[in-house]
């Protein structure tokens, strides 16, 4: 029987941020059970206005990374909205954000001026190059740091150029390294009673991420170049084209995948080829091996190769487009794929939570906040303010300059 509550249930976690990394690393911890009060200015992140596509005026971009989250907005350069944020901090667990270093102190909401307010916070910190370093001055997005790390010149056909990765792995991996070091932290705090900071720089995460192939160049001095569909030490780690012009990947890595290989192939002989009898002779001889099995792949049809390589245990898979994967049986039956009910009407589809558990209840799914939808809920509820006092702090400026007399979802403006 699944517990009642998700893993992180009362976990409270005042979130800063915008754009990607950020939000990616609170929606992996909303996922999981945690209350993430979402705190914009009064323009909102940006990443809600970021087309080409929108649902009833809002992004699809923002949709994809802000599910179950609960905004308010606050303006932290006004006196009377730091003092909110100040409460929030006294009834928070963790504080994360992703400005450069240096402008949350200027706000007012650096780390030594939170811990003075909460011993326990654990502070969260995402930039392009960390604290510290003659960078970390510089603004930085995900291309910036797939270009520095050496990630870059890693990802594009051979004798190309360097492309960016597909998907935004430098924001992407800095939020996932932010989740597990808050845990991190977290757990740590249940011992010494007390929070502290975390400095996570988007830069060391990337090269972190260069593994086996930054290893390589430690140990041989010799650069890696562009990587294309291949392996660098594995000749049939590798995609070739179908005769219906799917490209099929496979990942025979030993020396008994190679064996059925061939003869899933109806390449028998090749198998005893002095050349390629190991994979070591295999690599020597790529150059003469990837020709042949181009010839072999385009012989027959992807679904036709793609059945040969499963009956003889040899891992291999269609290289799917975004539609495809996203309607692939096992990706469906994992739940990868969601219906969410809208605020705004209406159902959205978003990608699922990738993290299962054997008896922890998980966290219901919820629409993505509009712009200010829950500031009076959370300042009602969690800081158990009156109305008279909300209607001062509106006053004040606390909501922004052109505070509005109430705070209903935002209206739709684009298609």
């Amino acid at each position: 029987m699944n517990s009642a509550k998700p893993l992180l249930h009362g976990l409270r976690i005042l979130d800063l941020t915008q754009f990607l990394a950020g939000p990616f690393c609170t929606q992996i911890l909303t996922d999981l059970g945690a209350e993430i009060l979402k705190i914009e200015p009064q323009a909102g992140d940006p990443t809600r206005a970021l087309p080409p596509y929108f649902y009833k005026g809002e992004s699809a971009y923002f949709l994809a990374i802000n599910r179950t989250k609960r905004s308010l907005v606050l303006d932290l350069s006004t006196e009377a909205g730091r003092n909110v944020f100040y409460d929030l901090v006294r009834r928070a667990d963790v504080v994360i954000e992703a400005f450069r270093p240096g402008v949350t102190k200027k706000l007012g909401a650096d780390y030594d001026a939170i811990k003075n307010i909460n011993p326990r916070i654990v502070y969260c910190s995402i930039s392009g190059f960390g604290q510290d370093g003659p960078y970390a001055p510089r603004p930085a997005y995900d291309m910036i740091v797939q270009a520095l790390s050496g990630a870059m010149s890693l990802t594009g056909e051979i004798g190309g150029r360097p492309v960016r990765s597909g998907t935004p792995i430098g924001d992407l991996n800095a939020g996932q390294s932010a989740a597990t070091a808050i845990l991190a932290a977290l757990w740590e705090r249940e011992h010494s009673g007390v929070g502290q900071s975390i400095d996570i720089s988007m830069l060391d995460v990337q090269v972190s991420m260069l593994s086996y192939l930054g290893e390589y160049y430690l140990i041989s001095g010799d650069v890696p170049g562009l990587q294309g569909r291949g392996h660098m030490s594995i000749p049939t780690y590798n995609a070739f084209r179908a005769c219906d012009g799917r490209d099929v990947l496979i990942c025979a890595n030993t020396e008994r995948m190679w064996q059925q290989l061939c003869e899933a192939l109806e390449m028998a002989a090749l198998a005893n080829d002095p050349r390629f009898e190991t994979n070591e002779r295999r690599h020597a001889n790529r150059a003469e091996l990837e020709p042949i099995l181009e010839r072999a792949f385009a012989k027959y049809d992807c679904a036709n190769l793609l059945a040969r390589f499963h009956e003889r245990g040899i891992p291999s898979a269609p290289v799917n487009s975004v539609a495809e994967a996203l309607a692939d049986p096992q990706v469906v039956h994992r739940r990868m794929v969601r219906a969410v009910a809208h605020t705004l009407g209406g159902e959205i589809r978003v990608l699922g939570n990738p993290i299962k558990f054997s008896r922890s209840h998980e966290a219901d799914f919820i629409s993505p906040p509009t712009l200010g939808q829950h500031t009076e809920s959370v300042l009602r509820e969690v800081l158990e303010y009156t109305p008279e006092r909300i209607e001062t702090l509106r006053q004040e400026g606390a909501f922004g300059p052109q505070s509005t007399a109430d705070f209903e979802p935002a209206k739709p403006q684009r298609k």
